[in-house]
């Protein structure tokens, strides 16, 4: 599942505690990370258009927005590791 691959790469680890490189990706969880990362961008946008419209409301819930933008910011980090992951390694 790619919520879990996501953890390990995070962590800079795959399986076994093997060090991941956009290399040892196989075709199947590169295509999982890219639908992973449609599906981010998606939450990202919509998350978006919800903010600008909570903020042009004058009795908008601030603590709501907040958590919004926080979310958004989430999503934009989450999404940038994806994207790094499938970015091939340049040999020194």
């Amino acid at each position: 599942m790619v919520q879990e691959a996501e953890v390990f790469r995070a962590a800079g680890q795959g399986r076994g505690g093997k060090a991941l490189t956009s290399q040892s990706l196989t075709d199947e969880e590169r295509t999982q990370i890219e639908g992973r990362i449609a599906a981010l961008e998606i939450e990202h946008q919509d998350l978006d258009d919800v903010i600008e419209r909570l903020s042009q409301q004058p009795d908008q819930d601030q603590l709501q927005l907040r958590r919004f933008k926080k979310r958004k910011l989430v999503l934009k980090d989450s999404i940038s590791r994806l994207k790094i992951l499938l970015v091939p390694d340049i040999p020194a």
